[in-house]
């Protein structure tokens, strides 16, 4: 007599390496909407707005009220956000640039986009806490 028994697949597949790549893609697109809905203000107002004094206060830009706005601790997170996700941004897209024109080895690439942005990121760190608080 045969008994019919069913014995599960057995899977050989080693499981899936772990990576860094979500963090690069989670920088990356932070990057991107951050500099899509606030990159094109921050150029008219810095730009245009602000220099000319159009419809906003001459004492807006002033030194003294940077100063406070960037001696204030959610001032220097808001100042923090905005230049290192659009370094990590530039230098995700930087780097798939490079990828596709394969403009060298992808470890020399990685330490070229990735590194700068994260040195960039580390000198805005240790520039935002040298104004103080």
């Amino acid at each position: 007599m045969r008994t019919n028994v069913v014995r599960p697949a057995v899977s050989h597949h080693a499981a899936p390496k772990r990576s860094v790549a979500p963090v690069f893609w989670l920088l990356f697109g932070a990057g991107g909407m951050l500099s899509a809905l606030f990159g094109p203000a921050l150029i008219i107002l810095t730009g245009f707005v602000l220099p000319n004094g159009w419809g906003l206060p001459a004492s807006l830009a002033d030194f003294s009220h940077v100063l406070g706005f960037v001696r204030h601790p959610i001032g220097k997170l808001v100042v923090l956000a905005v230049i290192a996700l659009f370094f990590w941004h530039g230098a995700e897209r930087l780097f798939l640039t490079l990828k596709d024109m394969r403009a060298g080895a992808l470890p020399v690439l990685r330490l070229m986009t990735y590194g700068v942005a994260a040195v960039l990121t580390l000198l805005t760190i240790a520039l935002l806490l040298a104004i103080g608080f």
